[in-house]
């Protein structure tokens, strides 16, 4: 019995039965409470959806819903345990008005989906009628409008160009297109309680910050329920995600994510590069390979390829993992380098290259994918293939 408990705990079951060929023991999750009854006894599906009502106490539009079906056309595509407990968290706290919602989901579980599956079932149910997903990378509102959103096609829209068209119900934006350069008002165009519903993608980001233009964009639409996504959330003294949406109503962790099977483990290979352990600065009089002097001061690891660029350092990262490479035979394993922007992305790429030249014939064996690299971006899907 304790097993059976335990499982429906994790798994958000509100009911529970076991027998011992004479009779059930009934579990009643939400009261705590347990009780023996006939093998004659056993309940409906109508008897205990009217428990789970008196339960939850939910009138006769919340009934409508939380019984809103889920998107369920593509049977390769069916909602995970988790997703599904993140979803019915996330339709329960709207359907009883709470506005501001937090679910914290490692990478890799499928956020995105289960967004589109909240939105499907709020949409549906007659109660979101305009939506408003936000990201912040191209590569991400791209992905969502081909992938997990696809069946909103016919009335999805991506903000492009800082052009809007009110014609649409879902609607997919990078904050930097409804923000930024140019007309910091784009957003403005809509009237404050056009969406019902926003999602925020990464919403550790640029949104967590109190005094950022993304924030405003949030704060503008305020009267709309706003749901936001994180594998990561952050809370420091100027930067807080638990401040504006609230405790996490769901959490669905690294390590819970690995041992259920859906994520892959990993281990910690740490190397440490001497100007990485010492930081680095010039000495009197250096100058760059332009010719500028360099300003005197001790430079560390976070303004390495911001503020300054160490091409040996570069050179010495694409070796220590090439040789890594090497040593294991797992050259063509599908590897992945996390850049500090366009530039370093490039000088990465060139350093890996001449690495390995014995694979450059291969056109394909180190890419560039970023925002503005078209080459890389039609290599993406390819990358992301798990089956290659």
């Amino acid at each position: 019995m304790q097993q059976a408990l335990d499982y429906a705990e994790r798994m958000m079951i509100p009911f529970v039965f076991t027998s011992n060929g004479d009779g059930f023991t009934f579990r009643n999750r939400n009261e705590a409470t347990e009780k023996t009854i006939g093998l004659d006894e056993f309940p409906s599906p109508g008897d205990l959806w009217n428990v789970f009502k008196k339960n939850t106490s939910i009138d006769e539009q919340q009934e409508k819903i939380v019984t809103e079906p889920y998107y369920s056309e593509r049977d390769d595509k069916a909602p995970r345990y988790y997703q599904l407990n993140a979803i019915n968290l996330t339709i329960d706290a709207v359907m009883r008005g709470q506005n501001r919602i937090l679910l914290v989901m490692a990478t890799g579980t499928g956020k995105t989906f289960t967004a589109f599956q909240i939105i499907w079932r709020l949409r549906k149910a007659g109660i979101k009628k305009r939506i408003l997903f936000l990201a912040d990378r191209n590569a991400l509102i791209d992905q969502t409008y081909i992938n997990d959103f696809a069946p909103f096609k016919d009335v999805m829209t991506i903000v492009r160009n800082r052009k809007i068209d009110k014609s649409y119900e879902v609607y997919l934006a990078l904050y930097q297109g409804l923000t930024g350069d140019g007309d910091k008002d784009v957003f403005k165009q809509f009237t404050p309680n056009f969406f019902y519903l926003i999602i925020v993608d990464e919403c550790h980001r640029g949104s967590a910050k109190a005094d950022s233009e993304w924030r405003e964009v949030l704060e503008y639409f305020n009267s709309a329920t706003q749901i936001g996504l994180t594998a990561t959330p952050k809370e420091e003294k100027t930067v807080s995600n638990i401040d504006y949406f609230g405790q996490p109503i769901y959490t669905y962790s690294l390590k819970q994510g690995i041992e259920d099977g859906f994520l892959a483990p990993y281990r910690v290979i740490r190397v440490l590069l001497d100007k990485d352990a010492e930081g680095f600065r010039p000495y009197d009089g250096q100058t760059d390979r332009f010719g500028n002097e360099i300003p005197d001061q001790i430079y560390d690891m976070p303004d390495f390829d911001r503020e300054l660029v160490l091409e040996q350092r570069t050179r010495m990262i694409a070796k220590v993992v090439s040789n890594y490479l090497r040593k294991h035979n797992t050259r063509f394993d599908k590897t992945i380098f996390f850049c500090v922007d366009t530039e370093h992305a490039d000088r990465m790429r060139q350093a890996l290259v001449n690495e390995n030249s014995d694979l450059v014939r291969e056109d394909e064996y180190v890419m560039r994918i970023t925002g503005d690299d078209d080459l890389g971006k039609k290599q993406l899907d390819n990358f992301r293939d798990v089956s290659s």
